[in-house]
């Protein structure tokens, strides 16, 4: 059983265990980063095996727009912490009793996430010898 707590960040706390931040204001709202933020929430861990798979479930949340159905406010839209608890612990639960599709899902992503780095890597590659190629054009 995955075991994790979702708190309010405060600032300059210092986690010792495995932890995640979730932006709650803004567009971006749900955005999983390893770095806080000003207003974000925080899912903390009780080991690194649970991080990794719950890493996942909170950037295909965010990557989908699945939090955007629960934004509140008119100027600044905002989550509320209770949603994200609710929610975020049902999406978790699903996870589970799909375990090995799970992985297979997580394995597949990386291999994608490796296929576009290496794209990113040979367009800026392209680019580079593109500037290259006009500098000296333009300097004969």
């Amino acid at each position: 059983m995955l075991k994790f707590v979702i708190k309010t960040y405060t600032k300059g706390t210092i986690y010792k265990n495995p932890h995640l931040f979730i932006l709650n204001k803004g567009l971006n709202s749900g955005k999983p980063s390893n770095e806080p933020f000003t207003n974000s929430f925080v899912i903390i861990f009780e080991n690194n095996e649970d991080f990794d798979n719950i890493n996942l479930t909170a950037y295909a949340l965010w990557k989908t727009k699945f939090w955007h159905q629960f934004l509140c406010g008119s100027v600044i839209p905002f989550l509320r912490l209770h949603d994200v608890r609710k929610e975020f612990s049902n999406k978790v639960n699903q996870e589970i009793k799909d375990h090995e599709e799970h992985l297979k899902n997580v394995q597949t992503l990386k291999l994608l996430e490796q296929s576009e780095k290496r794209f990113n890597e040979n367009l800026n590659l392209i680019n580079d010898m593109r500037r290259v190629i006009l500098h000296r054009y333009c300097n004969r």
